[in-house]
């Protein structure tokens, strides 16, 4: 058969940065007189900044505010990976050298903006694995609307249904699944339980890619 096609989030599946996240969402907030907290990183994560802004912050912020605190915020990260450097998660290079050794078309469907995604890439050197990229930038409507991940899908040129997104987040699962994509949901940074994971519809859940193999990822699309 045809391989299926892998699309990968990137923080919590392919690196886990979150800790450089939330010290970046709590430095900005604290700046601008608001308070910043895990629970509100929870609530948010794999979101995209301007829906962050407007859910946490100000619900009526422009566009041009929205920009404003993205800009600074991921600033904020990108010195900091920068400074302290970036790890793949357990499995991931086994994973991703197995699927390219097969033929598997692989992609990044992220709600992180594009500068963020090259940075990471080029830190773990990981970018000659994709065929494609989208970033939030490229997209109106972020997770879980599945507009990333079609994206994605669009530019390898397989069909949604051949198409499994490798996620950590509840709206990421559902917006795999609103896209009619499979999808393989992992626990290892634990920001979202394994129960909460399938209730959004995942239809693998593992604790690090170290538990998966191409014949796992096969069945999900018979």
């Amino acid at each position: 058969m045809t391989p299926p096609a892998i699309i990968w989030d990137v923080d919590g599946t392919l690196v886990d940065t979150a800790e450089h996240h939330f010290r970046a969402w709590e430095r900005i907030a604290a700046e601008r007189g608001y308070l910043f907290t895990r629970n509100d990183f929870a609530a948010t994560f794999g979101k995209r900044n301007p829906e962050i802004v407007r859910q946490l912050f100000n619900p009526h912020a422009t566009d041009d505010e929205c920009r404003a605190w993205g800009e600074q915020k991921e600033k904020y990260y990108r010195d900091a990976i920068r400074n302290s450097g970036v790890a793949l998660l357990p499995g991931v290079a086994r994973l991703l050298e197995t699927l390219a050794e097969w033929h598997w078309p692989q992609a990044v469907g992220s709600s992180a903006p594009r500068e963020n995604l090259d940075l990471v890439l080029s830190l773990t050197n990981t970018r000659p694995f994709f065929q494609a990229i989208v970033s939030g930038d490229e997209v109106q409507r972020g997770k879980p609307d599945p507009e990333v991940f079609l994206k994605a899908a669009d530019r390898l040129g397989v069909s949604p249904s051949h198409c499994i997104v490798i996620e950590d987040a509840p709206s990421g699962v559902e917006a795999a699944k609103a896209g009619g994509m499979a999808c393989v949901a992992v626990t290892y940074v634990g920001h979202h339980s394994e129960e909460k994971l399938l209730a959004a519809g995942a239809d693998l859940v593992v604790p690090t890619l170290e538990q998966l193999n191409p014949e796992q990822l096969i069945a999900l699309v018979k």
